[in-house]
């Protein structure tokens, strides 16, 4: 099983980060490059706890299709995100949020599994976990982007 963990500073209020790390709308500019689309489910907002989104793009010259649900959410500490249908053998999503005194301290573990044995274990180590990691940097990106300046406004309203 692979493992990413990622720890993000953001100058802003915790419940904001927590909001725009669970909108449909920013994750879908956050991951443009790959066409990724809301394609079933809750597509459009702020995904809940007990709702999925299936989210459509290209990843590894490929179009392909993605479902996840919102297991477990604690506003605004962490919300889990666990795939119910994809090409993964199984995926998980920790999103952590801690306040303190001048921003929040977004934490994401990700844990997740491919098929195929032991090629799966290859292709993760070789190049799936870096492909992941820099999704996820990417994505944290510009939640702080937004988080930070007033462009938060746009996705909220």
């Amino acid at each position: 099983m692979a493992l990413i963990h990622l720890t993000t500073f953001i100058t802003a209020p915790v419940e904001r980060v927590f909001d725009l790390t669970r909108s449909i709308n920013l994750h879908r500019i956050s991951n443009a490059h790959t066409g990724e689309k809301a394609i079933a489910g809750i597509t459009n907002g702020l995904i809940n706890e007990g709702e999925t989104v299936t989210w459509q793009a290209k990843h590894l010259f490929k179009l392909r299709s993605f479902t996840s649900k919102i297991t477990t959410m604690r506003r605004p500490d962490f919300f889990v995100d666990e795939m119910m249908q994809g090409d993964f053998k199984s995926f998980k999503h920790e999103h952590h949020f801690k306040s303190v005194e001048n921003g929040t301290i977004m934490i994401d573990k990700v844990e997740f599994e491919t098929p195929y044995a032991v090629a799966g274990k290859l292709f993760n180590k070789l190049y799936l976990t870096n492909y992941m990691k820099e999704l996820l940097v990417k994505r944290n990106s510009v939640i702080k982007e937004y988080s930070e300046t007033q462009k938060w406004r746009a996705i909220m309203n």
